[in-house]
C-alpha cells in the first residue's frame, strides 16, 4: 500500500504528476463518497431541512405531509456531492475524476463550474448537499493542485473529522461495492450567493466608491462581475478598477498570493493612479481578501480582525468573537470596549469553525486574513469582509487609513516571520525557559504563547514545514516590539545553530 502524500491537516494538496494525479483523485472521490455513505442517515432529509419550495402540491400536502416526508427520505438514499473547481490548467480533468469516483461510489453530483471555495461553502450548504468538493490548490505554485472537502452544512472534513479515514480509504484503494451508480447534473448558485453577499450590508448606505479589485488572474472575478451587474441595478455607485481580473490558469502575473510582498504591487499602484477608496486583492480560491488603503499601504489582516469585530459589536452587542493566538492585543481590547466577548481558538479554520459552532460566535478572523461569520455557515469568505469595510467607509464618513491607522500605532505588531529549524519543539522549550521567569501569563493554546508588562509573543510550529512562525506586538510602543523580535529571532538562529 502505497502512502499518498498529499493529505495535510486540513484539505489535500499536491505537486502535479506525483502527489496528484487523475487516479490518486479518482481514488479520493471513491473513499470520499464511500466515507459520506457509511456516515449518511436519514436525519439529513428530515422536515426541518426543507422548505415549501422542495415540495409540489402532489407531493407535499396537508394531508400527507408525513408519509411524504417518508417516501422522500426512503427514495432518497444515495449522498450528494457539490463539485466545483478554480480556474487551473489541471482542474478540469482532475474534477473529472472527482466526479468519477464520486459517481461510482454510489454518491449523486451536483457541478456548479468554475467557482472559489466559499462558493461550494454555500451551494452545499444551500442546497443541503451531504458534502462538497472543491478542486483548487490556492495560492500554491502552478504546478500544483489540491482538494478542499465538506461535509452536511459545510462543516469541514479536517485531519480530526474525517480525513484521516479517506486516506486510508484512498491508500487501500479497496472499495465496498455499490448497488448504484449515482447520477451527474449541473446547476449555478450564483444568483443566491450573490443575494446572500448583499444581506451582509446595506447597499442604500453606501456612498460613491472607487474600488481597485484584483483577481490575480483567479477564480474570484466572476463574482466581481455579479456584483457589478447588481449595483447598478440598485444605482450603487461603485466603481470598480479591475486590475489581472481574466481567469487565467498560466497566472502570467505571477501567482495570486497576496500575502507576499512582491506580489501587491499592482494593486497598490493602481489605488494610487486612479484614486481608490480601497484596493481588494484575492488568492486563487478567494477565501482570503487582502486590502489596501487609499494610499495603497497594505494593511495587516490583524487589524482587519478588529476593524470587523468592531463593526458586528455595533450591530449585535454581547456577541461572542473568535480570534487565534497569534496576534491578541488589538482584537481583545476592542471586543471588550464594544460589549462584546473575545474568546480565543486554535488557529486553523477547522478549529475557528468548531469553536464558532460551539460558542453560536457571530464572528471569527484570524491574522492570516480568513474571515468567518455565523450567517455564513461559520464558513470564511473573501467577499463579505471588503463588502463590509466597504460599507463602513460610506457609513463612517471615514477612510480605512483612519480607521485602522490608530489601532496599528496602539498595536504595533511585527507580523508573521517564519524561520526554517531543525528541531522545533526543543526550540520551543528553550524560548520558553528563557523568558517564562519574567511573564506574568503563559498559554499553550497554539505554540507558545508568552505576555508581559506591555508586550506579548507567539510561536508556533508549521503544521507542513519546518518551520516556526513568530509574531510579537506591544501595546503603545513600537521600538519595544522591535527589539523583541530581533531578541527572540537571534534566540532562535543561537539554538538552531548549536543544533547542527
Amino acid at each position: 500500500m502505497k502512502k499518498l502524500t498529499c493529505f495535510k491537516a486540513y484539505d489535500i494538496r499536491g505537486q502535479l504528476g506525483t502527489e496528484l494525479t487523475e487516479d490518486i483523485v479518482y481514488r479520493i472521490g471513491r473513499a470520499t463518497g464511500q466515507f459520506l455513505s457509511e456516515h449518511f442517515t436519514s436525519e439529513h432529509f428530515t422536515s426541518e431541512h426543507y422548505t415549501y419550495e422542495h415540495y409540489t402540491s402532489k407531493h407535499y400536502t396537508s394531508e400527507n405531509k408525513t408519509s411524504s416526508i417518508d417516501k422522500h427520505t426512503k427514495k432518497e438514499e444515495m449522498p450528494t456531492v457539490i463539485v466545483g473547481g478554480d480556474i487551473r490548467l489541471s482542474t478540469p480533468e482532475l474534477k473529472a475524476s472527482l466526479t468519477s469516483g464520486l459517481l461510482d461510489s454510489g454518491c449523486n453530483v451536483i457541478d456548479i463550474g468554475l467557482c472559489g471555495t466559499e462558493e461550494i461553502y454555500f451551494a452545499t450548504a444551500h442546497l443541503k448537499a451531504s458534502g462538497g468538493i472543491v478542486v483548487t490548490a490556492s495560492h500554491n505554485p502552478k504546478d500544483y493542485n489540491g482538494l478542499k472537502l465538506v461535509r452536511e452544512q459545510s462543516k469541514p472534513i479536517s485531519g480530526d473529522t474525517g480525513l484521516l479515514e479517506i486516506k486510508k480509504l484512498a491508500e487501500l484503494n479497496q472499495f465496498v461495492p455499490v448497488k448504484q451508480k449515482g447520477q451527474l447534473s449541473q446547476s449555478s448558485t450564483l444568483v443566491p450567493y450573490i443575494e446572500h453577499l448583499m444581506g451582509y450590508v446595506e447597499a442604500n448606505r453606501f456612498r460613491p466608491l472607487k474600488l481597485v479589485v484584483n483577481a490575480g488572474n483567479g477564480a474570484a472575478g466572476h463574482v466581481i462581475d455579479a456584483l457589478e451587474t447588481l449595483f447598478e441595478k440598485q444605482n450603487v455607485a461603485v466603481e470598480f478598477i479591475k486590475v489581472h481580473h481574466e481567469p487565467d490558469g498560466n497566472f502570467p502575473n505571477g501567482i495570486p498570493n497576496p500575502l507576499l510582498p512582491e506580489n501587491r504591487s499592482s494593486t497598490q499602484q493602481a489605488v494610487i493612479k486612479y484614486g481608490a477608496d480601497m484596493g481588494i486583492a484575492w488568492d486563487g480560491d478567494f477565501d482570503r481578501c487582502f486590502l489596501f488603503d487609499e494610499n495603497g499601504d497594505f494593511i495587516e489582516g490583524y487589524y482587519i480582525v478588529g476593524l470587523l469585530a468592531e463593526a458586528f459589536l455595533k450591530k449585535h452587542p454581547n456577541e461572542k468573537i473568535i480570534h487565534d493566538p497569534r496576534l491578541t492585543l488589538n482584537t481583545i481590547d476592542i471586543v471588550n470596549s464594544n460589549n462584546g466577548v473575545p474568546i480565543q481558538s486554535k488557529t486553523g479554520h477547522a478549529f475557528i469553525k468548531e469553536r464558532m459552532r460551539k460558542e453560536n460566535a457571530i464572528y471569527g478572523g484570524e491574522m492570516s486574513a480568513h474571515h468567518y461569520f455565523r450567517d455564513f455557515n461559520y464558513c470564511d469568505s473573501g467577499m463579505i469582509p471588503w463588502l463590509l469595510v466597504a460599507e463602513l467607509i460610506s457609513s463612517t464618513g471615514f477612510k480605512l487609513s483612519e480607521m485602522v491607522g490608530d489601532r496599528i500605532k496602539l498595536y504595533p505588531s511585527s507580523g508573521e516571520i517564519n524561520r526554517t529549524v531543525i528541531d522545533a519543539d526543543l526550540i520551543l522549550n528553550e524560548i520558553s525557559n528563557y523568558y517564562l521567569a519574567e511573564a506574568i501569563e503563559k498559554e499553550d493554546v497554539d505554540g507558545l504563547s508568552l505576555s508581559f508588562d506591555n508586550w506579548r509573543f507567539n510561536v508556533r510550529k508549521s503544521n507542513t514545514e519546518p518551520l516556526l512562525r513568530l509574531n510579537v506586538e506591544s501595546f503603545n510602543d513600537q521600538d519595544l516590539m522591535e527589539v523583541k523580535t530581533l531578541e527572540i529571532l537571534a534566540l532562535i538562529e543561537k539554538i538552531n545553530n548549536n543544533e547542527k
